[in-house]
Order: C-alpha cells, then sequence, then structure tokens
C-alpha cells in the first residue's frame, strides 16, 4: 500500500524530501556547539585536574560530567558528516546502534551526576544537621565508578541487534524481539528524564520554601543553593525536556502510521535532538553555581586582568577579592576558601 511505502522512506535513514537545506543549517549548528564545546571543557577539565585537584574538593561529580560532556561532543562529527550529506542516522548498523549507545551512555550520566549535586544542595539546606548521604557519595570516586557501571548495564541491552537507523516503533513487521528491544529502549529515555526532572522540581520548591522562611543572615547561603539548582533546571529545560516531548509525539504518529505528521515530527525531533547537545555548553554554568572556589579558580586562570578584579569581586565581595593572591606561571598562591 501507498503509506506502507511512504512509511518505509520515512523510517531509512535518508532525510525526508525538501528539507535538504534544513538540515544543512542543522549541522552549522552542531559545528558551532563543537567548536565552542570542545575547548570549554578542555579549559573546564584542565581547572579541575591541574588548578583545582577536584579529587581534594569533594568535587569528583564535577570531573564525571566533564567525562560526559566529552562524550557527547566526540560524537558531533559524526552527527555533522551526517547531517552535510543528507543522512538522519548510519546505513551502518555497526555505526548507528555505537552512536545511539554512546548518546544514551551520555545523557544517562550527564543527568544522574547533575541530579546527585542538586540532591546535594537539597539535603545541605533543607535537612541541615542531618547525615547527608549524598556528600559521603561525592567524596568517593568508588561510587562514580559504580554509576557508570550500572548505566553502562542499563545501556548495553539496547544495542542487542541490529538498529534500523536508530529507528523505534512503527516498523513495517513488528516482531516480538523488536517490540520489546524498542520498548526497553525507549522506557530508557523517557526515564531517564522524566523521573529526574520530578526529582529536580521538588528539590527547587523545598529549597525556595526554606528561603522564604530563612532570616536574613541565612539567605546568602540558600540564594547559592537556589541558583545552583536553577541551573540545572535551565539545562533540563533546554536540552532534554524539548527533545522528550517531540520523541514522544513522533512516536506516536509513527505508530498511528500518520504520514504527512511523521515527516513534520521527524523534522522537529532532529532539530531539537541538536538544541539538546548544547548541554556540553551549559554545564558549565552549573560548575560555576555550584562551586565558589571553582569560579574563582576558572576567573583567576582564564580571564584577562581588567575583568578579573571586576569578577572575583561580584563573587566574594572587594575585601575578599582584594585579599585574595593568585597563582600565576611559578608563582605559588592561596586562594581563600570560600563557601560552596
Amino acid at each position: 500500500m501507498w503509506w506502507k511505502r511512504e512509511m518505509a522512506e520515512l523510517t531509512n535513514c535518508k532525510t525526508p524530501n525538501n528539507t535538504t537545506s534544513i538540515y544543512q543549517v542543522l549541522s552549522w549548528v552542531m559545528a558551532g556547539e563543537f567548536i565552542l564545546g570542545l575547548p570549554l571543557n578542555l579549559s573546564v577539565l584542565y581547572i579541575l585536574v591541574f588548578r583545582f585537584k577536584f579529587w581534594k574538593n569533594n568535587c569528583v561529580f564535577l570531573f564525571n560530567i566533564v567525562l560526559a560532556d566529552f562524550l557527547l561532543v566526540a560524537c558531533l562529527p559524526i552527527r555533522i558528516y551526517q547531517y552535510q550529506n543528507n543522512l538522519r542516522g548510519s546505513e551502518e548498523p555497526k555505526v548507528c546502534g555505537p552512536l545511539l549507545f554512546v548518546r544514551l551512555f551520555n545523557r544517562g550520566a550527564n543527568i544522574v551526576f547533575l541530579i546527585m549535586m542538586s540532591l546535594d544542595r537539597y539535603f545541605s539546606v533543607v535537612h541541615l544537621g542531618r547525615k547527608n548521604c549524598v556528600k559521603i557519595f561525592k567524596q568517593s570516586p568508588l561510587i562514580s565508578v559504580i554509576i557508570w557501571v550500572m548505566l553502562l548495564l542499563l545501556t548495553t541491552p539496547t544495542m542487542i541487534r541490529r538498529v534500523d537507523c536508530c529507528n523505534s516503533c512503527g516498523r513495517e513487521k513488528p516482531t516480538l524481539p523488536n517490540m520489546l528491544t524498542d520498548s526497553f529502549r525507549e522506557i530508557i529515555f523517557f526515564s531517564q528524564i522524566v523521573i529526574p526532572y520530578i526529582i529536580l522540581i521538588y528539590c527547587t520548591a523545598r529549597i525556595v520554601s526554606r528561603l522564604r522562611r530563612k532570616t536574613i543572615g541565612e539567605k546568602a547561603k540558600l540564594r547559592r543553593a537556589v541558583f545552583a539548582v536553577v541551573s540545572v533546571a535551565i539545562v533540563f529545560s533546554i536540552c532534554f525536556l524539548p527533545c522528550t516531548i517531540a520523541r514522544a509525539a513522533l512516536l506516536i504518529v509513527r505508530v498511528k502510521e500518520w504520514t504527512q505528521e511523521v515527516k513534520v515530527a521527524v523534522q522537529v525531533y532532529d532539530a531539537l535532538m541538536v538544541l539538546s547537545y548544547a548541554e556540553c555548553l551549559l554545564d558549565p554554568l552549573v560548575y560555576f553555581f555550584c562551586n565558589s572556589e571553582f569560579k574563582v579558580a576558572y576567573i583567576s586562570t582564564f580571564f584577562p586582568p581588567f575583568l578579573k578584579k571586576k569578577l572575583l569581586e561580584s563573587v566574594s565581595g572587594p575585601s575578599t577579592a582584594t585579599a585574595t593572591t593568585l597563582t600565576s606561571g611559578a608563582k605559588s598562591i592561596s586562594l581563600q576558601i570560600l563557601d560552596k
């Protein structure tokens, strides 16, 4: 039938007809994300390892988010090449499957560690005085290794068979193995967004409520906690939620075999997936809001002198900024420990 033929065309690796210019633009957007994201994440990694020594400052979670972002950045050149050649995905299953695996793996790691940081801030301000298990977790590299292994175990089964250009649901010949694999993949995709977002909204609401009930002397710390959690919410709202909603819409129209709607849904989903890759650019905002010491170290290292003093004053106040000594070249300096 005609609709099956058109559905088959939509589920192959080619971009929909008359959308060449759209995918060319999307490829250049990804090129910009790669050009900006690679040096930005390299600079963050340099600060964490050589200047900040993350293993001594309870910033293991920050380091793991940077690693997850590097996984994403590594995938961008392949996606750029595909879009430049009017392909939504690789026609080779040996390329498409691993690429989808890395994207799911990266996204899962990024979300888990962002949520762990938000929970740490939540317990620190809402349940102050109680034992904070998340704080213990972020001090242990072993916990991070366990999280990576668990994500690996959850993501690997989605690649147990050939992936038809990374498509799911609405295939011309649905079989039980296909349906089970597709269902598992989609459950992983949606659960790693929806559940953490609910946790994030709850943490934000509780911290804001705590801020309203506190005295003036305590509000500064709570405001920093609000900024930290809100920065994570911004990453979710821009990078994760739109493509999740678009994915749900695409699956619905694909299952119902609405051919014209699928053409539009495919383009919207692909465009929002490109937007989601901006997480490698937005995550540094989280680092800045979650750890003042990291912010001071980054500004001291990479910003020009005429901006450095002004920015350090905005972080720690004029008196602290003038008293702060900085490291330059072989000179040894000390940074005043700021409240995280």
